[in-house]
């Protein structure tokens, strides 16, 4: 089985890198510290306004241009550029949000910050005894939903992209407050640790929506885009339950999260083929999220090949 993503090096880096992380690092913990001094809706509103200010501004805005130009032809040029900023508003605020997420309570009556909706097809799944697959793409604030699953109590190994800067990476993960569950970095060792958290009766989380250059091709608005299989090989492999979880900001550090019906398990006999069909379902689901609310993806990462 490939691995989740490509391979993580354990070469040292070289000083300069290593002066740029801890410069990088204090400056995050300079952020994070004032931000989260801030109550969580006047954060969130000082990081919308910073990432409107900010964002369109960075080398990177090209890419999402492109992207947004391929993937929406049918929008005009201002309306795809006030996605654009409307992109940024929302990333704003997910950084702004870090601070205060181990004080969002998802699932409590008084706390209505969170409005879930489709609790029962969890609960289903888990009165059936069955293991599931998670996923979810890079939508919202997607820490919403690892909140959601950690909270609710269940075993659950969440799989993540760990930051380039491996000091931010902890800064990040100790705002995260995973509490229990288990935190597996995509790379080299990625597949092996999901498999051992499958065979002893936990579940994933992931988000399925970015790019795997080793992966297989999968349609994905319209072109073919380089995904990750993992998720469907090990859904196959272990007849978990694919739910699909979706994570909406309604206004301001206010969210809908919406747990889907499970996706149907292809059964052709036909692994590859099965394989297949499963990521693309996956594509489709993320891409319907995405054409509904396309401010709230994550339009700056490479996707499709160039």
């Amino acid at each position: 089985m490939g691995t989740i993503d490509t391979p993580l090096t354990a070469e040292p880096a070289p000083p300069s890198i290593i002066l740029r992380h801890r410069a990088e690092a204090a400056g995050a913990r300079l952020f994070f510290m004032l931000i989260g001094a801030l109550p969580v809706d006047h954060a969130s509103a000082l990081g919308g306004a910073l990432g409107r200010w900010l964002g369109p501004r960075l080398g990177i805005s090209r890419r999402a241009r492109r992207n947004l130009a391929a993937a929406l032809p049918e929008l005009s040029a201002p309306q795809r550029e006030a996605i654009l900023r409307a992109m940024w508003d929302n990333l704003g605020r997910v950084a702004a949000e870090y601070p205060h997420l181990r004080r969002i309570r998802v699932f409590a009556a008084d706390h209505p910050r969170v409005e879930v909706v489709g609790l029962d097809h969890l609960e289903g799944v888990l009165a059936a005894g069955r293991q599931a697959i998670i996923f979810g793409g890079h939508l919202g604030n997607w820490e919403i939903a690892a909140l959601a699953a950690m909270q609710y109590g269940i075993d659950v190994a969440q799989i993540y992209r760990a930051a380039n800067n491996p000091l931010v990476d902890g800064i990040v993960a100790r705002l995260r407050g995973a509490g229990g569950s288990e935190l597996i970095p995509k790379g080299a060792v990625a597949s092996r640790r999901a498999l051992a958290a499958l065979r002893r009766g936990a579940h994933l989380a992931l988000l399925a929506d970015q790019k795997l250059n080793d992966g297989i091709p999968v349609p994905f608005f319209g072109r073919l885009a380089m995904t990750a299989p993992a998720l469907a090989m090990l859904a196959l492999r272990f007849q978990c339950a694919v739910l699909p979880v979706r994570v909406e900001r309604l206004r301001g550090a206010r969210f809908r999260l919406t747990i889907h019906p499970p996706l149907a398990l292809p059964a052709s006999g036909d692994r590859a083929a099965d394989v297949a069909a499963l990521m693309a379902e996956v594509n489709r689901t993320l891409e319907g999220w995405i054409r509904a609310r396309p401010e709230q993806w994550f339009w700056v990462h490479s996707r499709w090949p160039d």
